[in-house]
């Protein structure tokens, strides 16, 4: 422990500092036009990585969650009303970008009636129609499990769907608010029945014991879910849930393996891999997947 009361970071965690053009330049697009980023507000250790090759994970709905999970450093209280212009500015701004695939997710909005899904879809066709060529993932929330909601966002048709599971059964009451383990697994499974690829995570580090990762891994693939990511957590601050073990990479390496023998047809497994990493692949994937 740090005289902070933190495990010290071990040499593999060590992550690019943030700088260059690139960077820069996603930089003041994002201010410019008003939007927010899950890179910056869940403080991603891949931002600079990220911003520096000029793509960047964007949220919609605000940057105030109505829920307080003890792992996501995104700020809770009562949001501010939905911007309507929300989802043409944010065109404009991956337009503008050179944006090919883009990445977007939101806070949890259990404060509208429903839950925002419908202002995800419209987000979704806005993005379609106004930057032909565009691809997309949506790392979404649980809509509360509402099946006509989750619909709604897979009628909009992005080529990804993404929903975490970020923990293990065992561990989810203790650092997820109001999410259900089984809950986010059958709002993995609508999304699998789709024609859409299905797509969730995990982080490692909060106390999990392996052959719970391999029972997550196997409810994951019995729901049908095509790509996971495993990363390590980190913790946001001192009143955020503590990192227990730091995984050494030879055991997420390990993880990727046996998630693979389990017929997932894509998984990033290391240390600082987070949802969004390397999602432009999954894109291609979900085209070859599905004769795209």
């Amino acid at each position: 422990m740090d005289l902070k009361g933190r495990k010290r970071l071990p040499d593999w965690m060590r992550m690019r500092m943030p700088g260059g053009d690139s960077y820069m330049h996603v930089k003041e697009q994002v201010s410019k036009h008003q939007l927010h980023t899950i890179c910056s507000s869940g403080n991603c250790p891949n931002i600079g990585e990220c911003w520096g090759e000029g793509t960047a994970t964007f949220m919609i709905l605000g940057e105030i969650c109505t829920r307080a999970c003890k792992f996501c450093a995104v700020r809770t209280g009562k949001p501010l009303m939905v911007d309507e212009k929300e989802p043409e500015r944010l065109a404009r701004s991956i337009s503008t970008m050179g944006i090919n695939h883009a990445v977007i997710t939101s806070v949890d909005r259990d404060d509208l009636a429903d839950k925002g899904a419908g202002f995800w879809a419209r987000t979704i066709r806005v993005l379609k129609q106004e930057v032909p060529g565009l691809t997309m993932e949506t790392l979404i929330p649980d809509f509360d499990g509402i099946p006509e909601l989750v619909q709604l966002v897979i009628e909009a048709a992005p080529e990804v769907i993404s929903h975490n599971l970020e923990t293990v059964e065992r561990l989810t009451p203790q650092i997820r608010s109001r999410a259900k383990y089984r809950r986010s697994l059958e709002v993995i499974r609508m999304v699998a029945e789709s024609e859409i690829t299905s797509k969730s995570g995990i982080m490692l580090g909060l106390g999990e014991r392996e052959e719970e990762v391999l029972q997550c891994m196997d409810d994951l693939a019995e729901a049908g879910c095509e790509v996971l990511t495993l990363g390590q957590y980190l913790q946001p601050t001192m009143e955020h849930m503590p990192v227990e073990d730091y995984i050494h990479p030879d055991k997420f390496e390990y993880y990727r393996e046996q998630a693979l023998a389990r017929g997932f047809r894509a998984v990033e497994s290391s240390p600082l891999v987070r949802s969004s990493y390397h999602a432009e692949k999954h894109a291609s994937i979900s085209k070859e997947h599905h004769g795209q």
